[in-house]
């Protein structure tokens, strides 16, 4: 227990003067804040933008860049052949990039309802969408990891990755502006259907099962191969 405090301890000063962390805490931040003015009492559209980039962040580029690069530096392999088995790391970082996600929402939140006027959303169907989102996304960083060579590939495609799904998943354009075909094939992506969620909850209306379904499906069928796939060296 000791060695799993002490490990904890370190990973969180890593990833505290991790620059990619900053970035997934102020550049949803920076949107947020410079588009402000727009929202309304009644807004659906920022604050849900916002808090979807922010888990796209942690997810697509944060997460598999920092797996990738201790499998590159030999860590995972090192660990191999101690007490502390690489398994014991992996789960540290994905809970610490799971307190970083919290983090980032949290701050976009107090900003948002707090300074900007936007409404608070409903606790559990948040919740709800938070979760999922988060694990739809976890298990995409997670397979990127899993692939890439090193983690200035996994930072590549991850990069390469979260551009075409934002587009896809109305972060760039919103849906109701994209073509039709486009916006029906961005509601099946990650980011698509986590952004629809949030829209949903903000607006006030039931949540849709279909975005639901669809991050659940990203992440139980990803998460699998990810498992099936990662290497330890």
């Amino acid at each position: 227990m000791k060695t799993l405090v002490k490990l904890t301890s370190v990973e969180t000063k890593l990833l505290v003067r991790e620059p990619g962390a900053v970035f997934a805490l102020l550049i949803p931040l920076f949107i947020l804040v410079v588009f402000g003015n727009a929202i309304t009492e009644g807004d659906t559209v920022l604050l849900p933008m916002a808090v979807t980039i922010a888990i796209g962040l942690v997810g697509l580029y944060l997460l598999p860049t920092t797996l990738a690069t201790y499998r590159e530096r030999g860590i995972l392999r090192r660990l191999s052949v101690t007490p502390l088995r690489p398994g014991n790391l992996l789960t540290v970082q994905l809970l610490l990039q799971l307190a970083l996600t919290v983090l980032a929402v949290s701050l976009l939140l107090v900003v948002g309802v707090g300074f900007l006027g936007a409404h608070a959303p409903g606790a559990p169907r948040f919740l709800a969408a938070f979760l999922l989102g988060t694990a739809a996304m976890f298990s995409v960083g997670l397979l990127i990891a899993a692939l890439a060579s090193n983690g200035r590939s996994a930072n590549g495609f991850g990069v390469l990755l979260f551009f075409p799904l934002a587009y896809l998943g109305g972060l760039m354009q919103p849906a109701d502006q994209m073509p039709d075909i486009l916006a029906r094939i961005g509601g099946y992506t990650p980011l698509g259907a986590l952004r629809q969620s949030l829209h949903d909850i903000w607006s006030g209306g039931a949540l849709a099962l279909s975005p639901l379904v669809t991050m659940a499906v990203y992440a139980a069928i990803l998460s699998l191969v990810a498992a099936r796939s990662f290497r330890w060296e």
